[in-house]
């Protein structure tokens, strides 16, 4: 696949290998009580399927990994994974495999396994759990990422004779102005990032990969989403989040071949050129705050109007910014304002590809809404893209009043898979 719109919907069967025994041992035997569904409880249980197209099949082999340019789905299951102690490099590698071979198949719209949900012995868990029978593809792609700990551990240890293999551009992120990072939310030795068009599809999978983990790597943390805060595509509008304003106007899309290329694909003769790295930022909301703020002075914080997503100095939603103009009604965008700090003049022409989602995780013990953005960002190198821009928000962005970022997490994100091949293999030299 390349950058561009070719990572577009296929029907096509892609061969597959099957699950190993391992696998489908941790499928009996994972416990599912384990498993953090991100604090949603029953509410996803019932399929609420998107205005997309739910046949829609993406492919899980090519040249990139899937998720990252295609079109944004409505729906996310995020989930962060820590290896479990004991764990061999050759146990690493089985459970690449496991799930390599699972997500070819569950993005087809199949059961994990060909025995399935109802297939195999009657006295023996069943390899699939089934919650997914009888729905489609629903256009789901599942995104695999390494995190700082497969290369090394906590204590500098290389557990599995990956040092040498971490990329410069997976980074330890710095602690940024008014972080409150909370531990359950950040961090992980490797990630699955599942968007689909129909929520219960992305957890079907999700609880399945878990399963098949299961004594070797375990969930640290989970997010669920909803109503994808941007576009991946020119032929998407743009969406909006909790504060009720458009997000993600100037968002890389697919169709910006070149800039997908320089920014958003790693370069280079490394395991990881044709990757990228993703950055994974919760950012709560400040509901009842902002709830509270006038029309105006929501404006004047995000630098644009709430109806139609101009920027404040005139035009429409995608009217450049225009900095030290006065639109038509004689505003200015503020030097502070979120979209003058977080614009690419501003930050040496830096841009990222954002896929973000809406989240409500209930309501904190105050009775305020737990809810906020799931911020998700691919770049080539954070160096240059995220680290940057961040810093320059934290300091100085009218919006932190509003905002706490309480998640935080990073991936060296490989690139795609060809059939024969397991996720990640370029990894292992």
């Amino acid at each position: 696949m390349t950058a561009s719109p070719a990572e577009s919907p296929s029907e096509t069967a892609v061969p597959t290998s099957g699950v190993s025994r391992r696998g489908l041992l941790g499928l009996a035997g994972a416990a599912l009580g384990g498993l953090a569904l991100g604090g949603a409880g029953g509410a996803i249980t019932a399929s609420a399927v998107a205005a997309t197209d739910t046949n829609t099949q993406y492919p899980f082999f090519g040249e990139h990994q899937s998720g990252i340019v295609t079109p944004t789905q409505d729906r996310l299951h995020f989930a962060a994974y820590d290896i479990t102690p004991g764990t061999t490099r050759a146990d690493l590698i089985a459970l690449l495999e496991d799930w390599t071979a699972a997500a070819d198949r569950l993005t087809r719209g199949l059961d994990v396994s060909e025995t399935g949900a109802v297939g195999g012995p009657a006295l023996a868990p069943p390899d699939d759990t089934g919650e997914a029978q009888g729905l489609p593809a629903s256009g789901l792609t599942l995104t695999f990422g390494f995190g700082p700990g497969v290369f090394t551990d906590a204590h500098g240890n290389d557990r599995f004779g990956l040092a040498s293999r971490r990329p410069a551009e997976l980074v330890d992120l710095p602690t940024f102005a008014g972080d409150a990072l909370e531990e359950a939310s950040s961090g992980g030795d490797l990630c699955i990032q599942a968007c689909a068009n129909d929520p219960q599809v992305a957890v079907h999978a999700i609880r399945n990969l878990s399963r098949i983990a299961f004594g070797r790597a375990s969930i640290r943390w989970s997010q669920l989403g909803f109503g994808r805060t941007s576009s991946t595509s020119k032929a998407q509008v743009t969406e909006r989040n909790l504060f009720g304003f458009k997000d993600g106007t100037a968002n890389i899309t697919a169709e910006e071949t070149d800039v997908v290329n320089k920014d958003v694909w790693v370069g280079g003769n490394s395991w990881l050129a044709g990757g990228s790295i993703l950055v994974a930022r919760k950012i709560r909301m400040i509901i009842e705050t902002w709830d509270r703020t006038s029309l105006d002075e929501q404006e004047h914080v995000m630098g644009r109007t709430k109806g139609t997503g101009s920027p404040l100095s005139g035009g429409d939603e995608f009217t450049p910014v225009r900095f030290n103009h006065a639109g038509p009604d004689g505003r200015k965008l503020a030097m502070d304002s979120h979209v003058a700090l977080a614009h690419p003049d501003h930050n040496h022409g830096a841009r990222l590809l954002r896929r973000g989602y809406n989240y409500v995780d209930g309501n904190d013990q105050l009775g305020r809404l737990n809810a906020g953005l799931f911020f998700l960002a691919f770049q080539a190198d954070p160096r240059t893209a995220f680290i940057p821009i961040q810093k320059q928000l934290g300091h100085s962005d009218l919006l932190n009043e509003y905002i706490r970022h309480v998640g935080s997490a990073i991936f060296a994100v490989p690139p795609g898979a060809k059939p024969g091949e397991h996720i990640g293999a370029g990894i292992f030299g």
